[in-house]
């Protein structure tokens, strides 16, 4: 495990870092284009309201390396809040470090402080380096899948 890493809360400062890592993690999932000002404007939402989303990065000697962002919404289902993990992703020469777990639990805390009842998060299905990460820290797959419209 890295130790030489910090997690913390992003900052507005961290955006063209963060945009960076997402230009990684949308290379690897067919879904996703980079389109750089669309980046931009969703980090800085995000950004923007810290009470209902959160973005944490993980950095080494001031550079971030990876990135994770959380969002909550309400679940008929459960009853209560939810939160939705996205955009977990670290530089490829910093991973099996421990990073991602570190990230992935570090949102997984800040979700469970804000009270929510379930944590879900979406992975690319041919992605099945990330599907066997999530299965190591006891995520389990579901029977419902992802459908979008724009």
């Amino acid at each position: 495990m890295a130790s030489n890493y910090i997690l913390r809360r992003a900052v507005h400062s961290d955006v063209n870092s963060l945009i960076g890592l997402l230009e990684i993690l949308f290379s690897i999932e067919s879904d996703f284009t980079v389109e750089e000002f669309k980046q931009r404007s969703g980090l800085e939402m995000m950004l923007n309201d810290d009470t209902r989303r959160c973005i944490m990065v993980a950095e080494i000697n001031q550079q971030v390396v990876g990135m994770c962002t959380a969002q909550i919404l309400v679940s008929t289902a459960e009853g209560g809040f939810v939160a939705v993990i996205e955009d977990l992703v670290v530089h490829k020469e910093y991973r099996g470090k421990g990073i991602g777990r570190g990230l992935l639990l570090s949102i997984e805390s800040w979700a469970i402080a804000k009270g929510v009842k379930r944590l879900q998060l979406l992975a690319d299905r041919n992605n099945t380096v990330a599907l066997e990460f999530y299965k190591s820290l006891s995520w389990k797959s579901t029977q419902l899948i992802c459908l979008h419209k724009k």
